[in-house]
């Protein structure tokens, strides 16, 4: 009986989480195609370029396509050693938008990215900046349409997150867990209260006034993080400026990642560095590894104990303990479907919610590991640590 009362507080206690995890409010702003503004305010858009020869043309190419009229592109090719330069020398040859910089050294101090955007900034003559991932890819309306949703919002820093693009088995198992988790961490709502402190971005896509960004300080202010879209918000919004995130799905979209190696590298130097500093959501972050353990392991042992159990003899009771995991799987299926077919993944990968949440714990441990150990993170050929060299 001890065992039943167990299982049965465990189970309402799975529905309720899990019924929580899912039930976020989604971003209320959202961006639709539009026509370009009669007039249009010159706008920079930035794009650092670190061994980007799998994404740069196709990035490139569909800034040069839009509709709107005033703009200039400006990629810092971030000391490549792949084709990225060749690449970009050829486009430049047939569009004179398009203005290449060779990126310095990286100083002591800095992180990589913070200190290709600062250069790129350093060089744009835009009422508006723009900042790109190479690995995103817009549609030919997107300036002029993000540019107006940002005004319609009165927005000094409108940032966006894109339609993810998931080709491979463990980007559209892995992806939407994470983005989940993304949703319960940082609420789209509060974010966009400016009376609320809470504030993330997304780099892949940033928009922001050239006053604002001049006034914060830009990535100088924030050179030595890794996280520096997230910090770029925090930076703004505490200074008293309009954040604004949206769903810019119709506008633009992003392959982050290609393999379960990059995935890892770049989650893991994502998740704890982003929280580190916010114990609040560092709790939450634990309280989310718990959750996915919990998921991986022990909801099938639960599932597989019961069913063992009844199989040997375990009669009416070992039935219903099983029968109370199964409908927390059932449940739990369900709500995946639901996120997945949100991101344009079939219904079935939310049978592989055990696998992906196993690994997905397993990032959240060992991206606190690298950098309570001391140890850093890796990302794009650099090591980054929090210790003192």
């Amino acid at each position: 009986m001890a065992v039943l009362i167990v299982s049965t507080l465990a189970c309402i206690l799975g529905l309720v989480i899990v019924t929580v995890l899912h039930a976020q409010r989604r971003l209320e702003v959202v961006v639709q195609p539009v026509e370009p503004p009669p007039e249009a305010p010159f706008l920079s858009v930035m794009v650092p370029a670190r061994n980007e020869e799998r994404n740069i043309r196709r990035c490139v190419d569909s800034l040069l396509a839009q509709t709107y009229p005033n703009f200039e592109v400006i990629v810092l090719n971030d000391r490549s050693t792949d084709l990225t330069g060749s690449i970009l020398t050829e486009i430049a040859r047939r569009d004179d938008r398009l203005h290449i910089l060779q990126g310095a050294e990286l100083p002591p101090g800095w992180a990589g990215k913070p200190h290709a955007l600062d250069q790129a900034s350093q060089a744009a003559r835009g009422e508006w900046f723009l900042f790109v991932d190479a690995d995103t890819f817009v549609a030919p309306a997107a300036l002029a349409s993000t540019l107006a949703a940002a005004q319609a919002c009165s927005a000094d820093m409108f940032t966006i997150f894109t339609r993810q693009v998931l080709g491979s088995f463990w980007e559209k198992v892995l992806q939407p867990l994470v983005f989940t988790a993304l949703t319960v961490g940082f609420s789209p709502r509060k974010v966009n209260d400016p009376n609320r402190p809470d504030a993330i971005a997304n780099g892949q896509f940033i928009l922001i006034k050239k006053s604002v960004y001049q006034a914060v300080g830009g990535h100088e202010a924030i050179k030595a993080s890794i996280v520096e879209d997230r910090d770029l918000a925090f930076l703004v919004k505490g200074c008293g400026y309009r954040l604004v995130v949206a769903d810019g799905r119709a506008v633009a979209s992003t392959r982050m990642y290609t393999r379960l190696a990059e995935m890892w590298e770049g989650w893991t130097k994502n998740i704890f560095l982003g929280l580190k500093d916010r114990p609040g959501l560092l709790l939450l972050g634990a309280f989310g590894a718990f959750v996915s353990f919990f998921a991986a392991i022990l909801l099938p042992l639960w599932l597989v104990g019961g069913l063992l159990w009844w199989a040997a003899g375990g009669g009416t009771m070992a039935l219903l303990i099983a029968g109370e995991a199964a409908v927390l799987w059932a449940y739990l299926v369900v709500w995946r479907a639901i996120a997945c077919a949100g991101m344009g993944v079939p219904a079935g990968y939310a049978f592989f919610t055990p696998a992906g949440a196993g690994i997905f714990a397993a990032m959240m441990i060992a991206s606190a590991w690298k950098v309570l150990s001391g140890r850093g993170v890796t990302w794009k050929g650099r090591r980054y640590t929090t210790r003192k060299e």
